[in-house]
């Protein structure tokens, strides 16, 4: 008997993915992972030289995007299908989280209403722009970036970030429940505090407010952006076949912690 040898390297094989927010921080972390296995990466992000960079690294395209304008996300999946034939993975990264959104009582609606178009809106476009090629193929997979903060209350306020990844967390859960029979598997990834560079720049201004975050998390760091592209890179795999609508935490245990251990 012949056994089957399986490339796990290979998973993403051919595979077309669009990533948003993939110049830098778990989305670039996600472009390498995705190339490495074998995937055709689209880089969508704002900032055009670190965008071009970030293609030029996973030899893919890149395509300039402001997440929040419904022409521009249309462009960005429409050029994906254009240049390569399809799109298998949707990665709607992008986000932002501004000093200014803080506490209910010190956040204004401007600032608010910022991150919501960021965080959330751009979910909405990013998921119907890749939905409009998946239906057509019966296949593909889309994850939206959560947060923990989506399941549980932060002491750390940031009263519209937190509002958006809830809705992040449950449009999320509803297209996975709507469009499964069609193939397309929709998932949230809700990361924990990750070593980004809008994390380490918290810490700069605010070592207090950060440290208040590093002391809840039972693994007792912060999660690395290779960390959560590996978990990315399983949902947007056939390993993840019978995954769909989930709640996909990869926080170092910080939303099941009661008490940090000693």
């Amino acid at each position: 008997m012949t056994i089957a040898k399986i490339d796990l390297t290979q998973r993403l094989k051919g595979k077309v993915a669009v990533i948003t927010g993939g110049a830098s921080g778990i989305g670039l972390a996600t472009a390498k992972r995705f190339a490495a296995e074998g995937a055709i990466v689209v880089i969508g992000d704002f900032n055009a030289e670190a965008g071009e960079a970030a293609a030029k690294l996973v030899d893919g395209l890149f395509v300039q995007v402001d997440v929040t304008d419904e022409d521009e996300v249309n462009n960005l999946f429409d050029s994906a299908q254009a240049t390569y034939g399809s799109v298998d993975i949707a990665f709607n990264n992008a986000g932002i989280s501004p000093p200014d959104d803080d506490s209910i009582e010190t956040t204004e609606l401007p600032a608010w209403q910022r991150v919501q178009d960021v965080n959330l809106k751009s979910v909405y476009l990013c998921s119907r722009a890749a939905l409009r090629h998946m239906v057509k193929q019966q296949s593909g997979s889309i994850i939206n970036t959560a947060s923990f903060v989506a399941v549980l209350g932060s002491a750390t306020s940031q009263i519209s970030y937190t509002a958006s990844k809830g809705g992040v967390l449950a449009m999320t859960k509803e297209l996975g429940v709507q469009f499964a029979r069609q193939g397309i598997r929709v998932n949230a990834l809700c990361p924990g505090p990750v070593n980004t560079p809008l994390l380490q720049e918290l810490f700069a201004k605010d070592p207090e407010r950060a440290q208040r975050r590093l002391v809840h998390i039972p693994k007792g760091r912060f999660a690395e952006p290779e960390e959560l592209a590996a978990a990315v890179a399983f949902l947007a795999s056939d390993d993840a076949s019978f995954i769909t609508a989930s709640t996909f935490l990869v926080d170092g245990g910080i939303s099941s912690a009661y008490v940090t251990p000693l």
